[in-house]
């Protein structure tokens, strides 16, 4: 990075591209990662001679797929950049993931290092992914509807009583000490309160889930708008702001990065809850689906939800990232993301 004047005097930060990357570095990342998913084919044919044909199909045809793609598609990054680019930046974590799957095969299907049934090979997974798909869709449809409502519901009650407390001292003088009461206890907890009280288990999923989003949200909110600098606050004063600008137009925006924070750690939270609050009560959901199929000894299909569970959290983090990054562009430069 380099800092010259521009012309006016001011200072002008200049950061250098990144180097373009070479096709020949290119070419042999992409034959290290088709290396890796050739060894972890020729491991899964001799160590699935064993197993139940049905069973490894799809996991050799997934692999002979990801093998063809990769070798097909290896001529169109000479003749376009930014497919060469994509594959360098990727291709590692893919291998890593080829080689994972190959140890995961060798310990389990190979050698027999873990116990079965409870600890399947990748064969068995993929088996139990693709031929219970409909089941496992209906399940996480519910459970996204679950999670949405839940945490839609808790980060409103979030916000508004955090931005009550945060700004106003009576409010905060009597919300604070239940807030520390309250707050710090598990949304779990109160799974038998709540299914005492509430009139249905769904509305007691999305109660407690929203509990959970609740708690992180009111206080990173309020601490973001008490910590709001006097002299911004000073300054819309001094230009005629009235109470409503200077707390929606002043303070939560100077919030925001304290507020995305408390939102972060409500999702996590909300994630746990949900998985509890479906094997106690709801009848569907990923949640149900795990303790369902561990009652009937089907740690194939518990293996499959859980890596559903793990996309769909992370694809819903991943969503909220992209909404704090255009929310909060301008904090680029001035902090490391």
């Amino acid at each position: 990075m380099t800092v010259r004047n521009g012309e006016d005097g001011t200072g002008v930060i200049s950061v250098p591209k990144a180097p373009p990357v070479s096709v020949g570095a290119s070419l042999r990342t992409l034959s290290i990662f088709a290396g890796a998913v050739a060894l972890t084919l020729v491991v899964h044919l001799i160590v699935s001679k064993n197993e139940p044909p049905l069973e490894t199909r799809f996991y050799t045809i997934f692999l002979c797929a990801v093998l063809s793609i990769a070798l097909i598609t290896a001529p169109a990054q000479i003749f376009w950049p930014r497919l060469r680019r994509f594959r360098q930046n990727l291709h590692p974590i893919l291998t890593a993931a080829a080689l994972l799957l190959c140890l995961w095969e060798i310990i389990t299907s190979g050698v027999r290092l873990l116990p079965l049934p409870y600890f399947p090979g990748p064969a068995k997974v993929l088996h139990s992914l693709l031929s219970d798909r409909m089941l496992l869709f209906d399940s996480t449809w519910h459970s996204l509807i679950l999670l949405l409502s839940g945490y839609a519901l808790g980060v409103i009650a979030g916000l508004i009583t955090g931005l009550c407390i945060g700004w106003s001292p009576p409010v905060r003088y009597w919300g604070m000490p239940l807030l520390k009461v309250v707050g710090p206890i598990p949304a779990t907890a109160w799974i038998p309160l709540s299914m005492v009280i509430s009139p249905s288990a769904l509305i007691s999923a999305v109660a407690l889930i929203a509990l959970a989003v609740w708690f992180p949200v009111t206080m990173l909110t309020a601490s973001g708008i008490s910590n709001t600098r006097a002299s911004y606050l000073d300054v819309a004063r001094t230009l005629g702001a009235g109470r409503g600008y200077l707390i929606f137009r002043v303070a939560v925006p100077a919030a925001l990065p304290n507020i995305f924070i408390g939102l972060f750690m409500g999702l996590g939270a909300s994630f746990l809850t949900l998985v509890v609050a479906e094997t106690v009560g709801v009848k569907s959901g990923l949640g149900w689906y795990v303790s369902w199929a561990q009652g009937w000894a089907e740690y194939g299909k518990v293996f499959a939800a859980l890596i559903i569970m793990a996309a769909f959290f992370s694809t819903i983090m991943t969503a909220l990232f992209k909404v704090r990054d255009r929310m909060l562009v301008w904090q680029k430069g001035v902090i490391k993301w």
